[in-house]
This record gives C-alpha cells, sequence and structure tokens, in this order.
C-alpha cells in the first residue's frame, strides 16, 4: 500500500535537511531562507527490517526487497496559510494529498540560522502551523455540512449520515480542536468522514530537531512536544537533521561506529519509521524464497485476501489459502522445510488476520 508523510513545519525548521538526509538525496535545497522547497518533493525510502535479512540468509534468496515508504518535503508555511498568504494555498493541497504529517519543531538554538520569528518556541511554531489548517478544515466544513443537512432533509440518506458525523468535526474544529478527534460511530459513517479528506484528521508525528550533542536524551524544547504530544494522543521523536546527514554515505560499520559515539542505538530513520507505522497502524509481512525475499506492508486487521492484492490484484481476486508461518518459527525452524515438518506452517483461509511478521504464501486461482 502506499504510504505518504508530508514533511511539514515553519521555515527554517530543518524540513529539507531532515528530508535530504531521509531520502539519502539531494533533491531538496537546503538553504537558509524561507521557501527554498517552492515544489514538494518525493523520496522513497527503504524501510529498514533486520528480520528481512534474516530470512534472506535462510532462504539463500537472490534479492532483498525492502517495502517502501514515501516522503513528502512540503513547502514552509506562514500565519494567514488559511487566506493564501506566503505559499499557503499549495501548501494546503499539498498536505492534503498525504496519508500523515510530519511536523518538524525546531527544538535547538543556533544564531547562523534564522528563525521566521526570531525566537525558539516549538509549541508556538506548532500551534500556527495548526491554526492554519484548522481555519483551513473549518471553512471547508462551514460551506459544506448546511449543505449535507439540507439535502439529508429532502430524504438523502448519504447526506443525512454525513452530516451527523462531519457536523460533530465542525464541532470540534469550532472548539479549536483537530478533527481526527471525531468518532464515527459505524462503518458506513467512518468510511463519509475519510472521504471529507480534513487535513486535521490525519495522524501526526511530532519530530523534534534538536542540536547534535542533544539528540540522545533531548531537551527542555523536546520535552515540551512529548507533553503536548501525549496531551493529544499523538507521537513524537527526537531527531537531529545534522547527525543524519552526517550519516549519509557512510557505509553500516561507520554509522554503527558513529552512531555508538554520539550515544546512539538506531538511526533518526529508524525511528521515524516505527513512529509512523504505529501512527497508521501498519504491519509488515514476509514472501520468502530462493529468487527473492520481500517486504510487504499492510494495515492491521488486514484478512488474508487483503494481503495477497499488495503483491497483485489477481492474488485477492482468485484467493484460495495463504501458507503461513511466523517469523519466530521461520527463524528457530531454519525455514520453510523445518517449519513444515514441525507442523508449524499453516493453511489460512479467507478470514486469517495477517500477524505482523507472518512469511506468507498464497494459493490463488483466477
Amino acid at each position: 500500500m502506499g504510504f505518504k508523510c508530508g514533511i511539514v513545519g515553519l521555515p527554517n525548521v530543518g524540513k529539507s535537511t531532515l528530508f535530504n538526509a531521509l531520502t539519502e538525496t539531494q533533491a531538496a535545497q537546503a538553504a537558509n531562507y524561507p521557501f527554498c522547497t517552492i515544489e514538494p518533493n518525493v523520496g522513497q525510502v527503504a524501510v529498514p527490517d533486520p528480520r528481512l535479512d534474516k530470512l534472506a540468509a535462510i532462504a539463500s534468496s537472490a534479492k532483498i526487497i525492502p517495502t517502501q515508504l514515501a516522503f513528502v518535503d512540503i513547502a514552509g508555511l506562514v500565519k494567514g496559510a488559511s487566506k493564501g498568504e506566503g505559499l499557503g494555498n499549495q501548501f494546503l493541497g499539498n498536505i492534503r494529498e498525504v496519508d500523515a504529517i510530519v511536523h518538524v519543531l525546531r527544538c535547538f538554538e543556533n544564531d547562523d540560522i534564522q528563525h521566521v520569528d526570531n525566537h525558539v518556541n516549538p509549541i508556538a511554531d506548532a500551534e500556527v502551523v495548526e491554526t492554519e489548517l484548522l481555519l483551513s478544515d473549518l471553512e471547508s466544513l462551514e460551506k459544506r455540512v448546511p449543505n449535507l443537512i439540507k439535502r439529508g432533509q429532502q430524504g438523502d440518506k448519504e447526506s443525512k449520515i454525513a452530516a451527523s458525523v462531519l457536523g460533530q468535526a465542525l464541532e470540534l474544529l469550532r472548539e479549536g480542536k483537530p478533527a481526527r478527534l471525531t468518532q464515527p460511530k459505524d462503518d458506513e459513517e467512518a468510511r463519509l468522514f475519510a472521504q471529507a479528506q480534513l487535513i486535521t484528521a490525519k495522524p501526526v508525528l511530532y519530530v523534534c530537531n534538536v542540536n547534535e550533542d542533544e539528540a540522545a536524551e533531548g531537551n527542555a524544547y523536546s520535552a515540551a512536544v512529548f507533553d503536548k504530544a501525549k496531551a493529544e494522543g499523538a507521537n513524537a521523536v527526537i531527531v537531529s537533521a545534522a547527525i543524519e546527514s552526517d550519516l549519509v554515505g557512510m557505509d553500516m560499520d561507520e554509522r554503527i561506529a558513529f552512531l555508538e559515539e554520539m550515544g546512539l542505538h538506531e538511526t533518526g530513520l529508524a525511528r521515524v519509521i516505527r513512529a509512523g507505522y504505529d501512527l497508521l497502524h501498519l504491519i509488515t509481512f514476509f514472501t520468502v524464497g530462493p529468487k527473492e525475499a520481500r517486504a510487504w506492508t499492510v494495515e492491521k486487521g488486514s484478512r488474508a485476501p487483503q494481503a495477497a492484492g499488495e503483491i497483485h490484484t489477481d492474488f485477492e481476486r482468485g484467493f484460495i489459502r495463504a501458507e503461513t508461518i511466523a517469523y519466530d518459527d521461520y527463524v528457530a525452524l531454519n525455514g520453510e522445510a523445518g517449519a513444515r515438518d514441525a507442523g508449524k506452517l499453516r493453511q489460512e483461509g479467507k478470514e486469517y488476520i495477517v500477524k505482523d511478521g507472518d512469511v506468507l504464501h498464497f494459493k490463488f486461482n483466477v
């Protein structure tokens, strides 16, 4: 499935630097002035998963293909964006197209890098962006909900349902709260709520961009952001964009040594991806054979035919069953043959809920 995270924030908080480091490209120009990112840059990133390497080694797979994560570097936002100030209209249009928002907040002091408001206050920065997103959604729903109510009163069943759930969202927005706090009461309300494509309905991950020497423990600024995230039911991670930039071009041994020297056990990318997976309720399953070992991403709660459809639509359409081995069993029993002999290879049908780490082989007939 497509998994696209939009990197947003005020100008000069480190968005493009983080994007460049995460995607290991220089596709986005990182410069010390507002709006250096005019068009959204998209980078595909391989999701690091040591389980995939282990499976490939056991199966002697010729190729290893990780699942992919897309990051979109979106132009910086300023006050008044919801009214078209700065690059507001473009910003809002781009952000509607992503699945989740990665909100980069400046949590570092550096006199050489200009802050758009000439002071460092990540909570205030977050509120500037959030206010513009709230205002955009509020304007949208204040136009749409009355029309839905009218059509619902005229007998349009779907409009009546949409008016109910979007009316709930509208009340939240009027109270200064994001639409993601809306609670659809059934699948139909959830479907219509999702169709509305409200910006503040998207899950949010706060990324606290700190100085290199604060990457392990953070600082007072990042602590305040974590408190904010906890209060909102959102996620937050600490990243040093400068460190991630330094890692670009290093081989694995150099990376490990560098990270250990900085008191870190993993890259910022790994932390962002793990938090992103939690945010969107995603899991990974694997297909393994002599030709390739490959990771695939599905939403938690997906059934076997849906997982098969990630590989090819024919697999879902003609699904018969899924031969399933848990990751731990595959490793402990040294592959498919050992798992089969030990009775750990299961035949699962259409109702099977895929679990994180499952090694699957699909049987289908079209």
